[in-house]
């Protein structure tokens, strides 16, 4: 007989940060908890818990998904990116370094989640001018910085990829 602590659990098959990962997770999990929880990734955090605040954003297939609204199990067969991923693309460590430049952090509580829209804004939209930046950021909820330092730092790694800093890659 079943208790009232038992869930129906799944076999999923994920590639998280670039390593594949096989787990037993309970069907109702979201992903920012079995990433927290089941991987030790600290850096995608519980804010809202209703996808408003961005916190807990991270990157599935390479498209920026709330990690509260999305299931463990819906991420069977796919890839998982996160802030923490050990080999971060140019794009990503110029943006990690910008914001520590910038001082666009204070608490770091948002700052995993802006990272990954930032990268997002930074790939899909490089002629992104300074009032797009905002607009693009406003997804995720910051308390502490008044969002200033955040768009100076995607805006200078904007600015870095239009001088060609990283490439043929920034072309793709």
């Amino acid at each position: 007989m079943s208790t009232p602590t038992d869930h129906p659990t799944a076999r999923v098959h994920v590639e998280v940060n670039g390593t594949t990962l096989v787990r037993d997770v309970e069907c109702r999990k979201h992903l920012v908890d079995f990433l927290r929880e089941d991987c030790g990734l600290k850096g995608s955090h519980l804010g809202c818990e209703h996808g408003v605040c961005g916190a807990c954003s991270v990157r599935l297939d390479g498209r920026v998904v709330r990690g509260c609204l999305v299931l463990a199990v819906q991420a069977d067969g796919h890839r998982v990116e996160t802030v923490e991923t050990p080999t971060p693309s140019p794009r990503l460590r110029a943006l990690q370094d910008a914001f520590v430049e910038h001082n666009a952090l204070q608490c770091g509580y948002c700052t995993p989640g802006m990272l990954m829209a930032a990268l997002d804004l930074v790939e899909r939209r490089p002629d992104a001018d300074r009032e797009q930046v905002r607009a693009w950021m406003s997804g995720n909820y910051c308390r502490c910085t008044g969002y200033h330092a955040i768009v100076d730092a995607v805006c200078a790694v904007l600015e870095q990829q239009r001088a060609g800093r990283f490439g043929a890659e920034a072309q793709a």
